[in-house]
């Protein structure tokens, strides 16, 4: 049995509109009671019966390539007893393992009424995990349709290689980055990296639907490790290992956190009421001991309403308000806890917040994600909280929150 999960960044540990099914905000992968893992082996290069019937069989697995109206080539895929097989995509059908959905800055996702067109493919990659010791898994762009079939159209950049296998790269491709020192307090951000149909390496093109691919990296594997970062053009997953996640702090812990900085009973410096952080069962309801924080210089206050609107959930939409406490000028915000705990690189308490959107945790996990630049549209990055996708601002995307204790 193995626990190697994939977090998806999305709304501070829960999806909208609720974990349901196979579209939920984390996904454990567990070895199948039985093996459905495929590898490659007949290649044809013509459009022989053979081919023909590899694609109308439903249950042979193959990907086609098409290089030309008049040649396509089509490579068999047969059966490996010795791994499993994941499949995550926007599609609902049944050979998807996991559902995606387009998310947007807030943990908002589009929903079916939108017109907004989706970037995330229907089938977008594959994850092969061996299922005996070290467990290893491997990611692969494209899925396998109903019909265990992935068609890879004209205009799909595609190649053959020097073994006479031939390989591609998906219409927006899947781009991957594995952190340096794994995921800890030590991790530093790694380099982005495009993942081919075959799992080869590249570097990444000039933009995500570019004609020419990158270079390619032999030094480098598509095998995943702790921390690993999988982009899928409108969502990015965060893969965290069994043994990674032994020692990331538990929801328990994130709780036992909440409670002891409750404890020292924080006061509104103006106000001189006391501030609590609501349970994380709660986490989306604004309550009236909520803590709210000045974003330019981080002191900490319970609300108020001069200076600005006196709706605090209008307020929340971050006007610009004056700190009474230093006259800094900047985004005036509730706080909250983020409460995926899968996002931390340490157990140390929850003394900053990540600016403008006021996720509190701690100092290590906010200066890490601050580093990541995450993929965003077609060909910019930008630093992200990872709790709600929303663009950081400032020199360092966080800021140390100053709290005020009791008088007496």
């Amino acid at each position: 049995r193995f626990n190697d999960s994939g977090q998806l960044v999305q709304c501070n540990g829960s999806l909208p509109n609720g974990d349901k099914g196979r579209r939920k905000s984390r996904f454990a992968l567990c070895r199948r009671n039985k093996a459905n893992g495929v590898k490659p082996s007949t290649v044809h290069t013509s459009c022989t019966p053979q081919a023909a019937k590899a694609i109308s069989n439903k249950e042979q697995h193959s990907i086609s390539y098409t290089l030309s109206r008049a040649q396509t080539v089509v490579v068999e895929y047969t059966h490996d007893s010795n791994t499993d097989m994941f499949q995550i995509g926007r599609s609902t059908e049944n050979p998807i393992d996991f559902v995606v959905t387009d998310t947007m800055p807030g943990g908002q996702s589009h929903t079916d009424g939108q017109t907004i067109q989706s970037t995330i493919s229907r089938f977008a990659c594959r994850i092969i995990c061996q299922r005996n010791p070290p467990y290893s898994a491997r990611i692969y762009a494209a899925g396998f349709d109903s019909s265990k079939n992935i068609f890879l159209g004209e205009k799909a950049a595609k190649w053959r290689m020097q073994d006479g296998q031939m390989d591609a790269l998906t219409t927006n491709g899947v781009l991957v980055m594995h952190p340096r020192h794994g995921f800890s307090q030590d991790s530093k951000p790694g380099l982005w990296r495009e993942i081919s149909v075959c799992g080869n390496v590249f570097t990444l093109r000039e933009t995500r639907s570019a004609q020419q691919r990158g270079k390619m990296v032999d030094s480098e594997s598509n095998e995943l490790v702790d921390g690993s970062l999988i982009d899928l053009c409108g969502a990015t997953l965060l893969w965290r290992t069994a043994e990674g996640l032994a020692l990331t702090p538990t929801v328990k812990h994130l709780e036992a956190l909440r409670q002891e900085l409750n404890a020292g009973r924080p006061q509104c410096p103006v106000g001189f009421n006391t501030l609590a952080f609501p349970s994380l069962r709660r986490k989306d309801t604004l309550d009236e001991k909520q803590p709210w924080a000045y974003m330019r210089c981080g002191h900490v206050h319970g609300y108020h309403g001069w200076g600005g609107r006196r709706d605090p959930v209008v307020e929340a939409e971050c006007q610009e308000r004056e700190c009474p406490m230093c006259r800094a000028r900047g985004p005036y915000v509730p706080l909250w806890l983020g409460c995926e705990a899968g996002f931390y690189v340490d157990a140390e308490p929850p003394t900053h917040a990540f600016v403008p959107c006021g996720h509190v945790c701690s100092e290590k996990t906010t200066a890490y994600w601050s580093q990541i630049p995450l993929p965003h549209g077609t060909h910019a990055f930008h630093a992200a909280c990872p709790f709600c996708i929303q663009p950081l601002n400032g020199e360092a995307g966080a800021v140390r929150l100053i709290f005020q204790s009791p008088l007496d």
